[in-house]
């Protein structure tokens, strides 16, 4: 009897700690369908630009800060308790379900995009020469409702439609609205190297609009005098633009600051137009981190309108004053909306 009591004691035992050791790995490693975002760094972009014949600045570090995007797990919700800056989200929401290769293809056409205007802004107000070349269309995102929706990707290039060869998002809008309603399309692309072709219709995509239901952005190539060049690594998205378009300017100018460590945020558009993008919050922690005494911030008019569309109902800059106020107080968060008003506030801060 005690022979057979050890035994089912020694069982029971056997099965606690398989039990325990399968709620530990569950915890610890489990994938939910959410990601963690997190304040990622603030990097000093200077190594990542290259201008022939000009010399890196010394004086100055302008940095582009980011976001950490992680999978999360069941320890993720225990982290975010003694973290204010964790946010969990659902993976669709960060993504727009894409999946994982589509989603790194979008940010990556969308920082190559964002370097193109950050060549051009610091060029043209540096009085040298640029010129763009425009080659077609990539495609952003494919909406549910499309004929095309699963046959176009996100990062597909757009060759022609119906045989028209167009080189910009602009002229092939352009050219879709002047077709008749459900008008049949035939769309040649170019996924890895490998040409293409799929059919479908115009159709309603939304009550009263009858498209077909992509979002394009242009594949450009710049040319400059002197030669420049920028290599973000695995950095991807649009949000770096404002800060490249500074460190070109400067660089090439070889304009210096009082400023030492100059972080900020922004997509900028070829005329120098910075607008608002995502997790600016997370942001200011990292520049904060990283010892930046200033931060650029998107400034959009908090209107009625604007606060309806904006997630939390503030604008990017309302959420970065109110993050710094309490947790970078040594920061001064700059609202800039345009190219020239960050170079303003550099200049005329010596």
């Amino acid at each position: 009897m005690r022979k057979f009591w050890q035994k089912n004691r020694k069982t029971s035992l056997a099965f606690l700690v398989a039990a325990l050791l399968i709620a530990i790995l569950w915890f610890f490693f489990w994938p939910l369908n959410r990601v963690v975002e997190a304040p990622g760094e603030a990097v000093n972009i200077q190594p990542m630009v290259k201008i022939q014949g000009k010399q890196p600045l010394k004086q100055n570090e302008f940095m582009i800060t980011a976001v950490s995007i992680a999978p999360a797990r069941p320890v993720s919700y225990v982290h975010r308790l003694f973290d204010p800056h964790i946010d969990i989200q659902k993976t669709n929401d960060v993504t727009g379900g894409q999946n994982n290769a589509d989603f790194n293809n979008v940010q990556k056409v969308y920082m190559q995009s964002a370097i193109n205007n950050a060549i051009t802004v610091g060029f043209q107000h540096a009085n040298r020469p640029v010129t763009k070349q425009y080659h077609g269309v990539y495609i952003l995102n494919v909406f549910p409702q499309s004929d095309f929706k699963n046959r176009l990707r996100p990062a597909d290039l757009i060759e022609s439609i119906n045989g028209q060869q167009l080189t910009k998002s602009t002229e092939y809008v352009n050219y879709i609205k002047s077709l008749p309603k459900n008008a049949p399309l035939k769309i040649m692309f170019k996924r890895d190297g490998r040409q293409m072709m799929v059919s479908g219709h115009k159709h309603d995509i939304v009550k009263g609009f009858n498209g077909i239901g992509i979002t394009m952005i242009d594949d450009m190539t710049i040319k400059t005098d002197p030669k420049a060049h920028i290599d973000p690594g695995q950095i991807g998205g649009p949000s770096g633009g404002l800060m490249f378009a500074l460190q070109v300017y400067s660089q090439l100018t070889q304009q210096r600051y009082q400023l030492k460590k100059i972080a900020g945020t922004g997509t900028i558009t070829s005329d120098g137009q910075v607008g608002e993008i995502g997790g600016v919050d997370k942001k200011i922690i990292a520049a904060h981190k990283s010892g930046a005494q200033v931060f650029f911030c998107p400034y959009v008019k908090p209107t009625k309108t604007n606060l309806a569309l904006e997630p939390g109902h503030q604008t990017n800059y309302q959420v970065a004053k109110a993050t710094a106020k309490k947790y970078a107080p040594g920061m001064k968060v700059v609202p800039v909306t345009s190219f020239d008003q960050a170079l303003n506030y550099l200049k005329t801060h010596q």
